[in-house]
């Protein structure tokens, strides 16, 4: 993930700035795509509603990362984007996009493995469903520090990425602390023991050796 970090950044000038206020949607779940959006400063959070109306957060999109790729060319979008603070956003409508990939073909292979990216992000997340919770937690820490280089999400929302119960959340992150596995600071988890977290990742229910994080 770290190469396609940043990696937009010479082509923004094609695109349309704009600045979003917190708990703003950029795109909603099944609208019809209208282009694809690059975050340069700020926190957007990207969720599913499942078909029985159970919303999930799946994934919290890195500041330099293009996300809402699945919309373009007018396909509808799979997921929904909404800010997490004041953001500052680029938007690109399906022809400055072409237009960019044919001036710089290094850009349309940059897209395509972003949109790879993504997609594999949905398959890991469907991998974890059913796993045990504190699997899922121990992928989920070890990601978002892999890819943004700390863990600020307050207990609630990574609750609601994991999909359980703040309780539940706060009762494994205490124990992981008492084991000097992690740190707590005011909103930030820092983690202290990567391999024994990896380690919890890959030993449950199923075998995750293959989804990678650190």
């Amino acid at each position: 993930m770290e190469e396609l970090r940043y990696s937009w950044s010479p082509y923004l000038k094609w695109g349309d700035k704009q600045e979003l206020q917190e708990n703003t949607f950029v795109y909603h779940q099944g609208e019809t795509g209208k282009g694809c959006f690059y975050l340069e400063k700020g926190g957007v959070k990207i969720t599913l509603l499942s078909p029985q109306g159970v919303e999930r957060t799946v994934n919290y999109v890195p500041e330099g990362m293009l996300f809402g790729e699945h919309g373009v060319k007018k396909e509808p979008y799979l997921t929904s984007a909404i800010t997490t603070c004041t953001s500052v956003i680029y938007y690109f409508s399906d022809d400055q996009l072409l237009r960019i990939c044919r001036e710089y073909p290094e850009a349309a292979r940059t897209f395509s493995n972003s949109l790879i990216y993504k997609f594999r992000i949905l398959a890991d997340m469907f991998s974890f469903l059913c796993c045990p919770v504190e699997q899922q937690m121990a992928h989920y820490l070890l990601k978002v520090v892999s890819e943004t280089g700390s863990f600020s999400l307050d207990q609630t929302s990574f609750a609601r990425y994991i999909g359980t119960s703040r309780i539940t959340v706060n009762k494994i992150l205490n124990k992981w602390k008492s084991q000097k596995l992690i740190q707590i600071t005011q909103r930030s988890i820092c983690i202290l023991d990567v391999d024994e977290l990896i380690n919890i990742q890959n030993t449950g229910e199923k075998d995750l050796s293959n989804v990678k994080t650190f």
